[in-house]
């Protein structure tokens, strides 16, 4: 049975969180992906007082991928849980303290960064927001049912899956055209669904597109459910200008519609872009003193375990020269 993306976590003891004088830290990690936790490790090497804020499982979404097959130091391959487990035991290894707990706010008092949480307050010198961003999701019958079982918002992670196979994509912005080239080396034919007739990516990408014989159009479409026995088999489509509903035979969907921030509780403190994210310059630094940003959480175009890792290395970098 072909399976994918799976969700997957892993049961760990969160480090209990030493009792510091007003619950200070040198440096605060919101966020427990592969950028907060590389940052956790540079910074509790350092001999930083580190703590980690995670809110659900370590890993983000990297721990939802069944297979990473693109991490250096993995020929094999590794799953995202698995990763995500040894990051933790190796930041965790060096004295960074983790807590299980969702952050509602951040406030500057003086020199210090007020961490609000719903296990209490933390202050810090510096603080590293890594709380990342989801995959927007189309929000339609059948989407969350079949999440690993053909539904996949990662083409890089999941198109081996699909080799020889119908596929659609959803979406028409630079990184859903990127995917579906991606797609067509492996799938038999990929429909891209976009709810306008034309596309949003760059001329170039789209000079790509157009010319790959695997890939198709389905303009003025939208996805109104996904539809299968165990596996994907079949997208429900309806046509935004008549009306006109149909079916396409298909056994997996990528969704490719953008990203939501976790930033709310950012409004007003830090400058964001519109979509949410989190403005940065290349050492991570955001428009606020002392406030770092990495992964997927800030204003970038990649969005890979590899490069949300290199994005907590150069923020730590960057918080030990602030704080010295």
């Amino acid at each position: 049975m072909r399976t994918m993306g799976l969700k997957r976590g892993f049961a760990t003891k969160r480090n209990k969180v030493s009792k510091l004088a007003n619950n200070g830290y040198e440096v605060i990690i919101i966020g427990g992906g592969p950028a907060g936790l590389t940052a956790g490790l540079y910074t509790a090497r350092a001999k930083r007082s580190s703590l980690l804020i995670e809110r659900g499982v370590f890993g983000g979404q990297m721990a939802t991928a069944e297979q990473l097959d693109n991490y250096p130091g993995f020929p094999e391959g590794i799953s995202g849980s698995e990763l995500a487990e040894l990051m933790l035991k190796q930041a965790t290894k060096y004295g960074l303290e983790t807590i299980s707990a969702e952050v509602t706010g951040l406030k500057l008092k003086g020199e210090e960064r007020v961490v609000e949480t719903t296990g209490g307050a933390f202050t810090a010198k510096a603080v590293v927001i890594a709380g990342g961003s989801n995959r927007r999701k189309l929000s339609v019958p059948g989407e969350e049912q079949f999440i690993g079982k053909g539904v996949s918002y990662c083409a890089t992670c999941d198109a081996a899956f699909f080799e020889g196979l119908p596929i659609a994509l959803v979406g028409g912005g630079d990184s859903a055209i990127v995917e579906a080239l991606h797609l067509a080396k492996f799938a038999s034919r990929v429909t891209v669904i976009h709810r306008r007739d034309q596309l949003r990516a760059a001329p170039i990408l789209q000079e790509k597109a157009f010319a790959e014989p695997k890939i198709d159009f389905r303009w003025d479409s939208v996805v109104k459910g996904v539809e299968g026995e165990d596996l994907v088999q079949r997208i429900r489509l309806r046509q935004v200008k008549t009306d006109e509903e149909s079916t396409l035979e298909v056994s997996g969907v990528f969704v490719s519609i953008g990203f939501i921030p976790h930033t709310g509780y950012l409004k007003g403190i830090l400058p964001l872009a519109d979509d949410g994210s989190i403005i940065t310059n290349n050492r991570m630094e955001t428009g606020v003193a002392g406030i770092f940003a990495a992964g997927d959480i800030r204003q970038k175009t990649e969005w890979q375990v590899i490069t949300a890792a290199g994005d907590g290395a150069t923020a730590a970098i960057n918080v030990e020269e602030f704080l010295t």
